[in-house]
């Protein structure tokens, strides 16, 4: 049996219900909930922050809800989660991305259980887990990145492993989620050393999406890739803006400077912002706003933020009723929630922004 779309936070009525429940309006959020769960609620492998009840839970908590029922549902998912992890670590395999990731792995778990009132101890583990990833492993003879994965970033497999850079799928988002939860005073072992191997990877190879085996082993490493789309998902704005939550972090000025002149370059650079063609936020204007607003407030210089935060909105504005979904991810409910502006709910700690 197919899992009803409907409860998927990027697409389904479940994402679709933040827009008015940052609105405060639920009255139009409940029947998009009730719809949500109508076919049932996913607990299983397939369930994580982006889908099922984990998703669920995310939802209810930006309404200011709780519901001890979900909550155990999302713990013995986590706790599933986790054992995996170990029996993946035990077997000596390289680690899958799903496993790891934010949309559908560890790092959206630790998200959720963060933003709970009174984060659990599970949340501790999850952390540990994610740390363990800074630890290099050894494949085929040559000693590896701990999050270097055999699945490509299209879930194919590809010759070699890849490493992946990105925040929805690559070491970027655990390295946002480790940041942020220091930043909130939780901390586990190899924490700060953890933030400090991924932020110096990111240094290295942040202008790329990923990297391949060849391009690793390379000698000296590539310094610069082809421009790309300076998104959320991939690119250098949520890479720059995981950066500059690494460098608040640890304390680390310099490192914050830096994190902001790379999102400054993306945003004065055509070239890559020739290469937006929507307004959703995953890929769009959205995320590229919602992000460069989250740099602008954290940094010592929010001015020269000021005129991209402008052209950005402006962008959005004219981009939204040419989306053709309706969903939180790629539709108008997420591309609307960046053009208001608001983060009241806090509905922003889904993209690992906050």
């Amino acid at each position: 049996m197919t899992p009803p779309r409907t409860q998927a936070l990027a697409e389904g009525t479940l994402g679709m219900a933040l827009l008015p429940i940052e609105r405060g309006d639920l009255e139009t959020a409940r029947p998009l909930l009730a719809e949500a769960v109508a076919g049932g609620v996913s607990v299983g492998a397939n369930a994580s922050l982006f889908h099922g009840a984990p998703a669920l839970e995310f939802v209810l908590g930006r309404a200011g809800r709780t519901s001890p029922g979900v909550q155990a549902a999302v713990d013995r998912v986590v706790a599933a989660r986790l054992a995996a992890a170990r029996r993946r670590r035990d077997s000596a395999l390289l680690v899958p991305l799903a496993e790891f990731d934010l949309i559908r792995g560890l790092t959206g778990l630790a998200a959720l259980l963060l933003a709970r009132e009174s984060p659990p101890p599970l949340l501790g583990e999850v952390l540990a887990c994610l740390v363990s990833l800074a630890h290099p492993v050894h494949d085929d003879g040559r000693v590896l990145p701990g999050w270097w994965s055999a699945d490509g970033p299209g879930h194919e497999e590809v010759v070699g492993g890849h490493g992946n850079n990105g925040v929805a799928h690559g070491i970027a988002g655990p390295l946002a989620l480790l940041s942020i939860a220091a930043r909130h005073g939780i901390q586990v072992d190899g924490q700060t050393d953890a933030i400090e191997v991924f932020a110096r990877w990111l240094d290295v190879f942040g202008a790329f999406y990923w990297i391949t085996r060849d391009q690793l082993t390379q000698e000296p490493p590539p310094s610069s890739a082809p421009p790309g789309r300076p998104s959320w998902c991939y690119g250098a704005l949520g890479i720059a803006r995981a950066l500059q939550l690494a460098a608040l972090a640890l304390g680390d000025p310099a490192r914050r400077q830096m994190a902001e002149e790379m999102a400054l370059a993306a945003l004065a650079d055509p070239a890559r912002l020739d290469l937006v063609t929507d307004a959703s936020l995953c890929h769009g204007w959205a995320g590229l706003l919602t992000v460069t607003r989250a740099v602008a407030t954290d940094s010592a210089a929010p001015d020269r933020f000021a005129g991209h935060i402008e052209q950005l909105h402006q962008r959005l504005a004219a981009g939204i009723a040419g989306l053709p979904k309706p969903g939180f991810m790629e539709g108008r409910a997420g591309a609307h929630l960046a053009l208001d502006g608001s983060n009241t709910t806090g509905w922003t700690r889904a993209l690992l922004i906050h």
